[in-house]
């Protein structure tokens, strides 16, 4: 699944703050963008402006993106948009407004027949059968040796009807995953290329697109979602769910559909001050609400139940590596994800240290950024589990000073 010539980026002298957007292509690699000097940012949008187009997937409104002035980076093997007029702004409209995000690089799978539910309690962590249609789940997928293979949200279709929504990352791994254990013969259909994914998000996200609907947006309750028509199309997947912390909805329709969609949901939200919004917003909005990120805060290294994931693990049916997770349930996790607020100046970064008040490393920062609503520093990480209650006070090192932190309750945002 690469899209770039290592050697030829290996060739190119650039800012050390740039190594990770030169990493194989995983869900983390726009992580902190905005945290990037702008000569950086600068940089790198010069350098991903040379690649082949054949060497990156597009979306079904590239050009569209590219037509608004976004600036578009490499992404999962896609061209995706990561900024439009800043970071900031985009985040303060989806916090105060209403924004937009185009986000088809996700994957679907169709699993249906008599046996979908089968195989769908076998790889996941979360108990499907207590779902009822047009009822929709988050969940993971537990490997054999304790880690996760992806974080995904689950929609129930009907009894025999289900679809999967995973990471743009992990289309093949997860797919590949899924089928290795499919031996109950339940029926799998991998519809990512074919299916388009828009995400409304803020709090006049209802007022602003109920004009484009026949049913009545407010009754759609949180991670419930209907079958129905939208901007002039029919049997369009409307979810009341979401990665921002601020409510809205996401779109699932098909290719040949979304720009008719995208525009109209421009023109119904411009009353509404609705703005298109690109990836490093969507990361700020889901790190200030402490949501996992795949490939940073989770892993195949990582147990739900370290994560914080256990509402998520249910040992009510057996899945796969259940025995496994239940005796570390029981004997309790060797690490534990916390939420950290730092107490002076200061951007904590991915991969930086966790270390206690004589300088002993005791962890890693998974994510961090400049919380533009808070406009403090806020990270997550693995630390042990004695340093794990809200009101430890733990220190980051940033370069070469060992910045206080303190551990807090999620969200970091509340408003």
């Amino acid at each position: 699944m690469s899209f770039y010539d290592p050697k030829s980026y290996l060739k190119v002298k650039i800012s050390l703050n740039l190594i990770k957007f030169l990493t194989p292509p995983t869900s983390q690699t726009v992580e902190n963008i905005h945290t990037f000097p702008t000569f950086a940012i600068a940089d790198y949008i010069n350098l991903q402006t040379n690649f082949r187009n054949s060497d990156m997937k597009t979306t079904a409104l590239t050009a569209i993106h590219e037509s608004l002035g976004a600036k578009m980076v490499p992404f999962a093997g896609y061209n995706m948009p990561v900024s439009y007029e800043g970071v900031i702004a985009e985040h303060k409209t989806v916090r105060d407004g209403v924004g937009v995000f185009d986000v088809s690089h996700m994957g679907e799978f169709l699993i249906t027949g008599p046996n979908a539910l089968e195989l769908i309690q076998k790889v996941t962590s979360n108990d499907a059968a207590k779902l009822v249609d047009g009822q929709a789940q988050y969940s993971c997928f537990p490997n054999s040796g304790g880690g996760i293979v992806d974080d995904l949200i689950l929609y129930r279709l009907d009894a025999e009807k289900w679809l999967l929504v995973v990471n743009a990352s992990n289309i093949e791994k997860d797919w590949d995953w899924i089928s290795s254990h499919n031996t109950m013969g339940a029926e799998m259909r991998n519809i990512s290329d074919n299916f388009s994914l828009l995400a409304i998000q803020g709090p006049k996200a209802i007022e602003a697109m109920q004009s484009l609907t026949s049913e009545d947006l407010s009754a759609i309750k949180f991670y419930t979602f209907k079958v129905s028509d939208f901007a002039g199309i029919d049997h369009v997947i409307i979810s009341a769910t979401g990665y921002t912390g601020s409510g809205g909805f996401e779109i699932y329709c098909k290719n040949n559909e979304v720009e008719q969609v995208w525009n109209k949901v421009m023109e119904a939200g411009s009353d509404w001050g609705i703005k298109p919004v690109g990836l490093a917003a969507r990361d700020t909005l889901r790190l200030e609400m402490g949501y996992c990120l795949y490939g940073n805060d989770i892993d195949d290294t990582t147990s739900p139940l370290e994560a914080g994931l256990g509402w998520i693990t249910k040992f009510t049916k057996d899945f796969i590596n259940a025995d496994n997770l239940r005796k570390q349930k029981e004997q309790g996790p060797e690490r534990r994800l916390i939420a950290f607020e730092l107490n002076e100046r200061g951007i904590p970064r991915q991969g930086y240290d966790i270390v206690d008040g004589n300088g002993k490393v005791i962890g890693k920062v998974t994510s961090g950024t400049m919380s533009p609503s808070l406009g403090i520093g806020i990270g997550l990480g693995y630390i042990p589990p004695a340093l794990k209650d809200v009101g430890t006070r733990i220190h980051i090192q940033i370069r070469k000073k060992a910045v206080p932190a303190t551990v807090v309750k999620l969200p970091f945002y509340k408003g």
